[in-house]
């Protein structure tokens, strides 16, 4: 359920209260002083944000030298209470200059009251656009003189933008060059074991846009995902077409895309922001295309002795490659010298990881090379313990790939002048979590 909020407190470190709001009567007025004696004088303050006392729930967050305070009497939604929090505190920035902190909160106590009643209707969130807000709460607040930042200027047409779905974006907006910018950005996350078994995979992506385009545009994407491909045939009547299709899971969305629209026909429709913002996120859990693989060799001889072979095969196309790739191989901390042979790239040991460092600045697609180290070690008598092996880890980006395997079919831009647009699409695979055990 939503945050359902009883009560809202803004206090100072000493726990005075500077200024606060009762949006329901089901808390009395003197729970800050249960706040202030079981959370704050106590050493648990900065131990956990949500605190329980008795039949009430405390949210809690310092912002600066300000501590502000959410008192629910309900079961509710912690993440949605601080992610107010946190949009509330971007709001009052917008209107105090930049500044949120015991000063700019006593200097705006009539405007902070103002804007309580609007971003909070009995307990519940409504909207904390500060570009929306502006358009008819125009009263200014006392900047802080250390604030160099402009005031922003209200935009016209507070009606349409203030009952309509477009808060995001204001009307009026022209560029000589209508473009968008779209990357699908993608982290590898693998655990492999020293078999070559793969004990855990998935990718983890997000696409990023950035969109310079006139007027009030509409955009349409398609990607290759099973379930959309299989409504678009259905609304057409039409087999779908071959090829690979994956499966999104866990999918989030910007506030911009028509939700009704893609439940009905799983397209992602939306009117974007201008300028760069986050589109969507996803995962993926299945047929997951591995950018590397990596085969180790490490053999112990004796207590002095090491000798270390790894072999990185890139599975990627022959005109792709990486670049930045690193891979770090763990030694003994008792390592005094080492030795390396290597096909591409250099390699070095650095003590303070108790890695050997191995670095490739672009790695082309469908090679494998390898790297050969002997490494000795310092016997100590105190040392009985057997080595216990930390996994290969590895960094890299590879432009124009996806291990997901996710694809953008058509970009879509329709607005009502009917002006050119550039589409610009770019895949990036970083990694995340990249781990072979050895």
């Amino acid at each position: 359920m939503p945050v359902a909020a009883s009560a809202i407190y803004f206090l100072n470190l000493r726990g005075d209260v500077l200024i606060n709001r009762l949006y329901r009567d089901d808390v009395g007025g003197n729970m800050v002083d249960a706040f202030r004696v079981h959370i704050m004088q106590t050493k648990e303050l900065g131990t956990c944000p949500v605190r329980q006392i008795g039949g009430c729930s405390f949210f809690y967050m310092r912002i600066s030298n300000v501590y502000i305070v959410i008192v629910v009497s309900s079961n509710a939604n912690v993440a949605c209470a601080f992610k107010f929090v946190v949009e509330a505190v971007t709001l009052f920035k917008s209107y105090f200059g930049g500044a949120f902190d015991e000063d700019a909160i006593r200097n705006n106590f009539v405007l902070i009251y103002e804007l309580l009643d609007e971003i909070m209707d009995f307990g519940y969130p409504q909207n904390l656009s500060p570009e929306i807000l502006k358009l008819y709460i125009t009263q200014e607040g006392v900047r802080s003189p250390f604030s160099s930042k402009a005031a922003d200027k209200p935009v016209p047409n507070a009606t349409l933008q203030v009952t309509g779905a477009v808060g995001w974006r204001r009307e009026g907006l022209v560029y000589k060059k209508n473009e968008v910018f779209l990357d699908i950005v993608e982290s590898v996350n693998l655990l492999m074991s020293s078999k070559g078994s793969v004990l855990r995979c998935d990718v983890t992506g997000k696409i990023l846009m950035k969109c310079f385009l006139s007027g009030m545009p509409d955009l349409k994407l398609g990607l290759n995902d099973k379930i959309g491909l299989e409504k678009e045939s259905q609304l057409k009547s039409r087999p779908a077409k071959s090829g690979k299709t994956i499966e999104l899971d866990d999918v989030t969305f910007h506030q911009c895309v028509n939700l009704t629209r893609f439940n009905s026909e799983k397209t992602v429709s939306f009117v974007p922001p201008d300028g760069e913002f986050e589109l969507m996120k996803y995962r993926i859990t299945e047929g997951v295309n591995l950018p590397f693989r990596v085969l180790p060799t490490i053999k112990e001889l004796g207590r002095t002795r090491m000798e270390v072979n790894v072999k990185v095969k890139s599975v990627f196309g022959a005109k792709m490659f990486a670049l930045g790739v690193v891979v770090k191989i763990p030694v003994p901390k008792q390592t005094a010298k080492t030795s390396f042979q290597v096909t591409s790239g250099r390699a070095k040991y650095n003590p303070s990881i108790d890695c050997l460092v191995w670095k490739i600045r672009k790695f082309p697609g469908q090679t494998e090379p390898t790297l050969s180290a002997e490494v000795e070690l310092i016997s100590t008598i105190t040392e009985k313990k057997s080595w216990t092996r930390p996994p290969i880890q590895m960094e890299f980006q590879v432009p124009m790939f996806t291990a997901s395997g996710l694809r953008v079919r058509f970009l879509k831009v329709w607005e009502k002048s009917g002006y050119n647009t550039v589409e610009w699409v770019r895949y990036i695979t970083k990694a995340g979590s990249y781990e072979i055990r050895c």
